[in-house]
């Protein structure tokens, strides 16, 4: 997972590189894309963090992870039931 992260760091870099770039060039679009690419690289960070903040919910209490995923599913299935009606 910490390549998952480190890869995230990298592009969110590239991205703030590529958007002063593109603020020093006057180019919108190459500022986009580089806004757009550090908004990708953080949320892939993100995404790292939550796994394992998951992956130690799970070491650290199976059985309440369990009861919630279960209790999840109950609650979806009844909703889809009650939809189809």
């Amino acid at each position: 997972m910490e390549t998952t992260k480190a890869e995230g760091v990298i592009r969110e870099v590239a991205g703030d590189a590529q958007g002063v770039a593109g603020e020093m060039l006057g180019d919108a679009g190459m500022q986009l894309s580089g806004k757009a690419k550090a908004l990708c690289g953080k949320s892939q960070q993100l995404v790292a963090d939550a796994a394992v903040v998951a992956r130690e919910a799970i070491a650290d209490n199976p059985l309440a992870v369990l009861g919630a995923a279960v209790g999840i599913g109950f609650a979806l299935g009844a909703l889809w039931a009650w939809n189809r009606e």
